[in-house]
């Protein structure tokens, strides 16, 4: 089954799909810089521009590397790469894919489990879940922008599309992180996992890290790493994930 899954054929559909999406990248950079040189802007500071977000671009892939490596040991390859390069996440994809593996009957994401109509299923409802965004920006986008500067300024300063993404990203973590959590049983008043503690541990240390990574980028000096904070803090988790196990 990963022989298939690795195969030619799926090399050549998803390397084209990324290959088209590439392009369309690069001609809207192309656009772009001579949009602003039509305008007066400073081919120098572009340039400048053009060379520092590449630079910022590299650390955050690793982390999208990372989740091509952690998914290609169940799902192939070029699948993964798809997903992870064009519009998914992998906090999104690795979520969905083990909630398709057991709607199928599979205990686990493996490739040991792994039919050709179990990932089919997988790899649908991988796209159909994420591909709402995309429809939605193109027939409510315009109306939506208009709201997100106009709302009205909260006590900490934020309108309509802060409160929004705070409380979609609080959504997220909670939805994650709940069902380990829901594993904690009370019995004599004690307080014992039936299930995976590992998971909560990795979740700590990646805020602990992440808290850090932030309190740095507020340095005047090191705004920078905001760039990094991310990736970093996924690294660190993994790392932690691993030592934890090891323990």
């Amino acid at each position: 089954m990963l022989a298939q899954l690795n195969s030619a054929p799926m090399y050549l559909i998803c390397g084209g799909i990324i290959a088209l999406v590439a392009v369309i990248c690069v001609v809207f950079m192309v656009r772009a810089y001579k949009a602003g040189v039509a305008i007066g802007m400073d081919p120098t500071k572009m340039k400048r521009a053009i060379t520092s977000s590449a630079t910022f671009s590299l650390l955050p892939s690793v982390g999208i590397l990372l989740g091509v490596i952690a998914l290609s040991g169940s799902l192939g390859t070029p699948w993964p790469w798809l997903r992870l390069s064009v519009i998914g996440a992998l906090h999104y994809e690795t979520q969905v894919a083990q909630a398709a593996a057991e709607q199928v009957g599979m205990s686990t994401l493996s490739i040991a489990e792994m039919t050709p109509s179990a990932f089919a299923t997988i790899a649908l409802l991988m796209s159909v879940c994420i591909m709402w965004g995309m429809l939605f920006s193109l027939l409510f986008n315009k109306k939506y922008s208009g709201k997100l500067g106009s709302g009205k300024k909260s006590g900490n300063g934020g309108g309509f599309g802060d409160m929004a993404m705070t409380a979609m990203f609080i959504g997220l973590v909670t939805a994650y992180i709940g069902s380990y959590i829901g594993e904690i049983v009370s019995k004599n008043g004690l307080f014992t996992f039936t299930g995976n503690w590992l998971p909560l541990a990795v979740a700590a240390v990646s805020a602990l890290a992440m808290a850090l990574f932030t309190w740095i980028s507020e340095k005047p000096k090191y705004a920078w790493v905001e760039s990094f904070s991310i990736a970093a803090s996924m690294l660190v988790g993994m790392a932690s994930a691993i030592v934890l196990k090891l323990v």
